[in-house]
């Protein structure tokens, strides 16, 4: 039930600040529960209890230091896997730093990554990057060993991940029990490397402290428990963290989702409790359920249904697991809460799945924030806002216009150590403490913060009109039609920006002189200076980062 206030207390929450820790209390609370799933084969599941992942971390624990790689920079790189988690969740537990890689970077973007990050040692999951490594080698010359997945035995440099991790398993045999660490909090721990939208990938520094804080301080404001689809690829923040660490201090269940084409199949299969998502992929259900809807000619039907089902919900009656019972089966059956990150979501997709018995809360998220930075309430949910900042944190907004928006500046033990080797980012971008996010937004009477656009996104006319181009972009992408579009302000032959273009890639065919109509229609309440006096229409989708977020480089020139 809906509270009159998001300040209700908050949830309760062990605090930590040591991951080990998280590995341990899981492992001696519910040693028995599974932590991981996953398929092996076609129609084997295996489960790895907290239990079997204490022993397994312990081991890689040691396997790494007969390597020799002990306090030393490590990249991993490949799709979705039981062994890149493990790579990963062990190499935050030892006295190494972790330097998750994007699979999809260009060739040209991930030698340079590697070699950036001072990557010693590289656990690559596939054939394909072993390949690349092996043609490559001489562009590698810090990489001492190359460990992967699928290698069955050991081959120079390159080593087999199988043996590598028996030889762990051996060690703890000996020793009985990995010896104790007490690792740095505050030191470099994880080091990302940003996709962005524009320029190349910074790397941002996190601390063990940044991570754990992340944890800790987002389930006072929000509880997440159950079983998860683990979607988002590992290399993204959200994914790393808030999905990976939260479930595992939160003893819950990660379901390991091989790639996107899998996504239908494993949500019937694993029938998840909650999903951690990015907007492109609630958009991409919403468009998709809606689509089915039209298709089977229940528009009409459904809406009524939805209406019925609000008007019971204010008498107390939820009826909506059994009136929009083919919906939640796409889902698997079980699906309760979307916590949606990384960009805001459209209010009428947020009320569409409140309508049909699944929470969607909206947060706020940026990789230099570790990455977390407020959530909505699960007893207080404003879809138009990305809810309340983490209670350890401090956020406000500089610079504030005559509009009311200003920059969101957040301050606090998950805002980053810095850039990797760029002092000068670093310094431009932290302030007296305050880390400058770039996003432009204001805080509401309820405490709740409202993103309004990015920085580098502001369209400044000619007639010293600022437009923030997503509002524009949340209009137009009401249109049933429209899949995606980028609003911008094309230049004249003086450099002048006078008036606003959407550039347009269609879900369903319709001609441009409808779009135009469909287009001032859904503006139709916005001043004269926010209308689109351009539209093109797109023959293929925007190019995107590998979190889904269209490049707009060009559009910001």
């Amino acid at each position: 039930m809906r509270k009159a206030t998001c300040d209700y207390p908050w949830n309760e929450s062990v605090k930590t600040d040591s991951l080990y820790e998280m590995i341990c209390m899981a492992e001696a609370e519910v040693p028995d529960r599974a932590i991981f799933k996953f398929r092996q084969g076609k129609d084997n599941i295996v489960e790895i209890t907290n239990k079997e992942l204490k022993m397994s971390v312990d081991a890689m624990y040691l396997a790494f230091n007969e390597m020799g790689a002990e306090s030393t920079h490590i990249a991993i790189i490949g799709p979705s896997s039981y062994k890149w988690l493990l790579t990963y969740v062990s190499g935050l537990c030892s006295e190494n730093v972790v330097v998750p890689v994007d699979k999809d970077l260009p060739e040209s973007d991930l030698i340079y990554v590697i070699n950036h990050s001072d990557a010693e040692y590289v656990f690559c999951a596939t054939k394909k990057h072993e390949d690349f490594f092996k043609e490559h080698r001489a562009d590698f010359p810090n990489i001492k060993k190359f460990v992967s997945f699928e290698k069955e035995e050991d081959e120079g440099d390159f080593l087999s991940f199988d043996k590598f991790f028996e030889s762990g398993k051996a060690a703890l045999e000996t020793n009985e029990k990995r010896p104790y660490i007490h690792t740095e909090v505050d030191k470099l721990k994880l080091l990302v490397y940003t996709s962005g939208t524009t320029g190349k990938a910074k790397g941002v520094m996190l601390s063990e402290r940044n991570i754990t804080s992340c944890c800790c301080y987002g389930l006072m404001i929000s509880d997440i428990e159950g079983v998860c689809l683990s979607v988002l690829p590992y290399h993204h923040t959200y994914e790393a963290v808030i999905g990976i660490w939260v479930a595992i201090h939160r003893h819950n269940t990660i379901c390991i989702n091989e790639n996107l084409k899998t996504v239908v199949g494993n949500l019937k299969l694993y029938k998840p409790d909650y999903l951690l998502l990015v907007p492109a992929f609630v958009e991409s259900f919403y468009s998709k359920i809606w689509s089915t809807i039209r298709e089977q000619k229940k528009e009409k039907l459904f809406k009524l249904l939805i209406k019925m089902s609000n008007f019971m919900l204010k008498l107390g009656i939820d009826r909506r697991k059994e009136l929009f019972g083919s919906v939640h089966k796409v889902f698997g059956g079980n699906l309760q809460k979307i916590v949606c990150g990384g960009a805001p979501i459209r209010k009428e997709v947020a009320d569409f799945f409140e309508s049909i018995g699944v929470a969607l809360l909206n947060g706020y998220g940026i990789t230099e924030c570790s990455p977390l930075v407020s959530v909505n309430r699960d007893y207080f949910n404003d879809p138009a806002t990305v809810g309340v900042k983490l209670p350890c944190i401090d956020v406000k907004i500089d610079d504030i216009n005559e509009d009311g928006n200003g920059e969101i500046c957040v301050k606090g033990p998950t805002v980053m150590l810095g850039y990797y080797k760029n002092e000068e980012a670093t310094a431009e971008s932290i302030i007296d403490g305050w880390f400058h996010t770039g996003d432009f937004g204001m805080i509401n009477e309820h405490k709740q913060i409202i993103i309004t656009g990015r920085k580098k996104n502001l369209i400044v006319l000619s007639n010293g009109k600022n437009i923030y181009p997503e509002e524009i972009e949340d209009y137009i992408q009401a249109i049933d039609e429209v899949a995606e579009v980028v609003v911008y302000s094309p230049k004249d032959e003086h450099g002048i920006q006078k008036t606003l273009c959407a550039e347009v890639f269609l879900l369903e065919e319709i001609s441009h002189e409808e779009l135009c109509k469909k287009i001032k229609n859904a503006l139709s309440q916005l001043p004269a200076y926010k209308q689109v006096s351009e539209v093109i229409i797109r023959k293929e989708e925007f190019e995107k980062t590998t979190s889904r977020k269209i490049k707009r480089a060009q559009y910001n020139a």
